[in-house]
Order: structure tokens, then C-alpha cells, then sequence
């Protein structure tokens, strides 16, 4: 879609300009119809106040905001929130704050309070923003003018990134879209699945609070790329900021499994200021920090199914159980959970534990995703992955023009490719990613001499993960410690597995399929004897003795993860003779790269 130029006004952000910025706009801009766009239209504007300056990059501390009225509105920040926020008062006696106003013909109140939104989900995943400060999330659901949103905001951006002096606070799009922040911001719009979930999360929480109960559980479950993350992430700064605003406050805590994501909701909590060190943590460390004696009021765990349901070294409580210590530190738990998704031993319910929870907490308190969110392709193609993941089905690959699958004969070919969609801009963030085959360690090193751990077939091979020498900063100067192992530079040169890429989002995806998963009489099957995951094939043995094997469940659900990643395009290539020749044939000769 075409669409006009946004009109761009930029000043000093200060009390005497905020007095005359009226009259300095009608002097701007000779086009009357410009003025009226900025000053008797809505308009949504920016406030940035540049930090210390490194080597790589300048730092800043950024407002967004939309009105009717721009010079009112800018005095209000200027007096009032003034003397009641801190972080006004920064602004307002920061001497080299600077304000863009932006307008538009085509502005509305919603599409302005959309555009608001969407700016500031930008601006938060910016390496250069260290702090946004903003109140609510404002995404707007239906209104007229909704389809002209996406082309006005990218329009909008590209000429703000187009100003070389803020080369730093307006990065190319692509760039922060494939970031992991952007990814599970609380800015994203939700869908109206989603809008509907969300509401019935604050009702329900509310009736808790209310009620004064403790262990109150609300699961979130849906299949992978359901867009239970975004969910979850937006529930939680909604609430975050709701009593911040109210003054009631409400204490919050973040619980995340994985290291990969602990780091991204980290840096939304520091960057959005809704979190210290105790509300974005791994569960051990919650449990450690909170008493069933003073519950923190609403907890949030991201991929609970993740959670231990057995003691180790870390985590020595007596229940043995992860969720009902949680349950007795929180009035509230919401908890995302996708029994698919369950990797390891370690996190498998005993017998007819988990059904007896979800019976006690009553089908009311579960919310069911059921749209793919992640995956951009047509239902059947969506179906076809379902019927090999759920059902060890190769049927034809269905044609799309939305979503690439490919097979590749050649492992080495298949990493070429994924190569080159990662350096294409376009494409975005790409990974190699392999069933857990081949052995690897961090506490050791391998005992035939080879300098890594590594996934192999014939000729070719690949390190295993968190393997290959990193600098201290990218090219960008962002430290490597605060990103996740998908975002790092050097790790287009390694093979990922379930650990690294589980939660996370790939533009392309070459998944190499190990010796675990073969073809059978038409059907996949999983062989534990060929896999290296040993939490997934061992037997455990339960505190009353009894010993049992999960991995006729948890080596489909290693599957799964891994072929649910891909946003744009799946590559494919199985070390199995029997698999490999039935994905060429599903694929056809158009999809097969010799």
C-alpha cells in the first residue's frame, strides 16, 4: 500500500520551547494543511534524552506518547508529572532532551494510539534504549482505518532511521524485529484469541486478590508458536504498570527456565523499569527468595512444563515438586504449560498427578491458545507439519507461497543455505539445529582429540552450541553475555539443540534430523538407543521406588520443538536413508536440493 509522507517536526525538549512550539511550527512549515497536522490533529511524538556516549553506540533514555493537543500536553509532562515522576524530572532538567512530533494526514485517535504502541515495542528492543518510560500498552483492536497502520508506521520509522545524528536510536527495522526482545515484548498486539485470554487472566486474578487466596493456578496451554509468551509477557506489564498508576501496589515476579529467555525478560523488566533482581528470576531462585509466610501476590512462570518434579543439587525441597512451591509462595500462579514440550525425565508428572491438577483447579482457571502465531504459512502446510510431528506421517508437502520447506541430500548444502538466508537482511536471524544424536558436554572435552563437540555426517560437521570463541561485544558493541545464543553473531557457525533454541524464534530453521528418528513401515518412530539425551532415554526412579521410561514421549516432544522454530522456512535433512528418501519424495523435485 502507498502511503503519504509523515510531517516530521523536531525542537528542543524545554519548558520555553514547549511555551511557543504553536507558533514555531505555522513557521516551519509553509503548507497550512501541515501545520493543522501537527498542531489541531493527533499526533504522536518522541522524547529522547542521549546518556554517556561509549565507543560503539550513544545511550538513551526515551518517551513515546500520542495527543490531541501537542503544546498542552508537552506543558502538562513539563509541570505537573514534573513534580510528581522522577523520571520527568530528568526530562525537564535534562538539557539536551529533544522531541520529534509526528503527523500524519491520515491520523485518527486510534491509529495514533496504534502507531504509539507499535513505537514503543520498536524502541524498547533498541540496544542504544536503556530506559522507556511509558505507561500502558495501548494497542488498538478493530477501528476503520486499521489496514493503512502497518504501512504508516514503517513509512514513519524508515524516516526517522534515515536521520544520520540518530543513526543509534533508529536502527533498520529488520534488524529489531529479529531480535528476542522485539519477539516477546509486552507491546505486541495481540490477537483477539489472545485479547480475550488476557482479559480472562485479570478477572481472574482480581477475583483472587479479592478473595485473599493463596496457590490460586491459571494455565495458559496451547501447542508451540501459539503465542503464549506474548500473552503472558503483556499480562505482566499490564498489571506492572496498572499499580504503579493506581498506587496499589501489587507485587509481581517473572519466572523463566530457560537462560536463553531469563536474559530477554531481564532486559524488558530493566528496560521498561517494572522489575529489580528479585522479579525476573529462575524458579530455584524464586523459591529460595520468597516464604509461603509473605507470597509475593502474582507469579508468572514461562514454560512451566520446564519445571523440576524431582530434587537435585540446585533444588532440594522436600514436595520435590517445583509448581506446588510456587503455588505456596504466590496468591496467584499463572503458568504457561504444553505437555509437548516436556524434555527431560526430570520434569514428568508421576502417574495421574498432573490430570488430578488440572481436575482440582477446574476447567475455568485453563485458557487454551489454539492459532499458530509464529509459523507464517497456510493451514495446510501448518497441518502437514502437525501430521509429522503428532502422527509420524510424511504426506506431500503442500504448495505455499508463504512458507519455504525444503530437503536438502546434503547436510553441508542445507548449512550453506541457512548461511545465506542469515546474512540476507530480508531473512533475518537463521540457525542449524540438530535432535540431540551426538554427544556433547560443557564439563568436559571430547576424547578423541577434536577441539569441540560436534554434529556429524560423513565428511561434514558442526560444534555443538556455546562451543565456538566469542569476542566480548559484537560488532555493534552489545555484550554477548546479554544476548540470547540465536542472536549472537558466531553462532551461525554452530549446530543448536532443544536447550538453546526451546521459547525462541528463527526466521529459517535447518533442522538435521539424527540417527533417533527413522522411518518404520510408512511411520517415524524414535530409537532412545541412537539418541545422546540421556534425560530423555534413562529411566527415572520416583520417590517411592517405582522406575519408568519416558522416551517414547519426550523424543517426539525433542522433535517438535525443533521443527516448530522456523517463522519463514524449513529446511530439512535426515541421516536415516528411509526418512531422507520419504521427505524428498513428500518435497518433490521443485523442493529438493541435490
Amino acid at each position: 500500500m502507498k502511503v503519504d509522507e509523515p510531517i516530521i517536526y523536531e525542537t528542543q525538549y524545554s519548558y520555553d520551547n514547549a511555551k511557543q512550539i504553536n507558533e514555531e511550527i505555522r513557521q516551519a512549515y509553509a503548507d497550512k494543511a501541515d501545520q493543522e497536522f501537527l498542531i489541531d490533529y493527533p499526533t504522536v511524538y518522541i522524547i529522547d534524552q542521549p546518556g554517556k556516549q561509549s565507543k560503539y553506540c550513544q545511550d538513551y533514555t526515551v518517551y513515546v506518547g500520542e495527543t490531541i493537543d501537542i503544546q498542552r500536553r508537552t506543558l502538562e509532562h513539563l509541570n505537573g508529572d514534573a513534580e510528581r515522576r522522577t523520571d520527568w524530572q530528568g526530562l525537564k532538567n535534562a538539557n539536551n532532551a529533544h522531541m520529534f512530533v509526528i503527523g500524519h494526514k491520515h491520523f485518527n485517535k486510534s491509529l495514533t494510539l496504534d502507531i504509539e504502541n507499535r513505537m514503543m515495542q520498536y524502541l524498547s528492543s533498541v540496544d542504544a534504549v536503556s530506559h522507556l518510560n511509558n505507561r500502558r500498552e495501548n494497542a488498538q483492536r478493530l477501528y476503520y482505518t486499521e489496514d493503512e497502520f502497518v504501512p504508516i508506521f514503517n513509512k514513519i520509522w524508515d524516516t526517522l532511521a534515515a536521520k544520520k545524528d540518530y543513526k543509534y536510536l533508529f536502527p533498520a527495522r529488520k534488524e529489531i524485529e529479529n531480535s528476542a526482545i522485539f519477539k516477546a515484548s509486552p507491546f505486541n498486539k495481540l490477537t483477539q484469541e489472545q485479547n480475550k485470554a488476557k482479559d480472562l487472566i485479570l478477572q481472574r486474578v482480581q477475583e483472587a486478590l479479592d478473595k485473599n487466596e493463596t496457590g490460586k493456578l491459571i494455565l495458559v496451554t496451547g501447542d508451540a508458536g501459539a503465542g503464549k509468551t506474548v500473552l503472558m509477557s503483556n499480562v505482566y506489564y499490564d498489571l506492572a504498570k496498572l499499580t504503579e498508576k493506581n498506587g496499589n501496589k501489587i507485587s509481581l515476579s517473572m519466572m523463566v527456565n530457560h537462560d536463553e529467555q531469563l536474559k530477554v525478560y531481564q532486559q524488558i523488566a530493566k528496560k521498561l523499569g517494572i522489575g529489580d533482581e528479585k522479579s525476573v528470576l529462575k524458579p530455584a531462585s524464586f523459591i529460595n527468595h520468597y516464604s509461603p509466610d509473605d507470597p509475593v501476590d502474582v507469579a508468572f512462570v514461562d514454560e512451566a512444563h520446564l519445571l523440576r518434579t524431582q530434587k537435585n543439587q540446585g533444588y532440594t525441597s522436600d514436595t520435590a515438586n517445583m509448581l506446588t512451591d510456587i503455588r505456596q509462595r504466590a496468591k496467584i500462579v499463572v503458568a504457561i504449560y504444553d505437555k509437548k514440550q516436556v524434555l527431560s525425565k526430570t520434569q514428568v508428572w508421576q502417574g495421574d498427578s498432573f490430570q488430578e491438577l488440572i481436575d482440582s483447579i477446574g476447567e475455568e482457571n485453563i485458557i487454551h491458545l489454539h492459532n499458530q502465531m509464529r509459523i507464517d504459512a497456510e493451514p495446510q502446510t501448518i497441518e502437514w507439519l502437525n501430521n509429522v510431528i503428532n502422527k509420524g506421517l510424511i504426506d506431500k508437502v503442500p504448495e505455499d507461497g508463504k512458507y519455504e520447506i525444503k530437503v536438502f541430500k546434503k547436510p553441508q548444502d542445507m548449512q550453506k543455505a541457512i548461511q545465506e538466508k542469515n546474512d540476507d537482511q530480508n531473512s533475518g536471524i537463521s540457525r542449524m539445529v540438530a535432535t540431540y544424536d551426538w554427544e556433547y558436554s560443557s564439563q568436559s572435552s571430547p576424547q578423541d582429540g577434536s577441539e569441540f563437540w560436534q554434529v556429524s555426517e560423513g565428511d561434514w560437521k558442526m560444534p555443538w552450541n556455546y562451543q565456538v570463541k566469542k569476542p566480548r561485544r559484537t560488532d555493534d558493541g552489545v555484550s554477548y553475555k546479554e544476548l540470547s545464543w540465536a542472536q549472537q553473531p558466531v553462532t551461525i557457525d554452530e549446530i543448536g539443540s532443544t536447550y538453546t533454541v526451546q521459547g525462541f524464534d528463527l526466521n529459517y530453521v535447518g533442522v538435521e534430523i539424527g540417527p533417533s528418528v527413522k522411518l518404520v513401515d510408512g511411520k517415524i518412530v524414535h530409537v532412545p538407543a541412537e539418541s545422546c539425551n540421556k534425560d530423555a532415554v534413562q529411566y527415572r526412579t520416583f520417590a517411592d521406588g517405582t522406575k519408568e521410561n519416558f522416551a517414547e514421549d519426550l523424543l517426539p516432544n525433542e522433535l517438535n520443538v525443533l521443527l516448530t522454530r522456523g517463522v519463514h522456512g524449513l529446511y530439512l535433512h535426515a541421516v536415516d536413508p528411509a526418512l531422507q528418501q520419504a521427505l524428498e519424495e513428500a518435497a518433490g523435485k521443485d523442493r529438493v536440493v541435490e
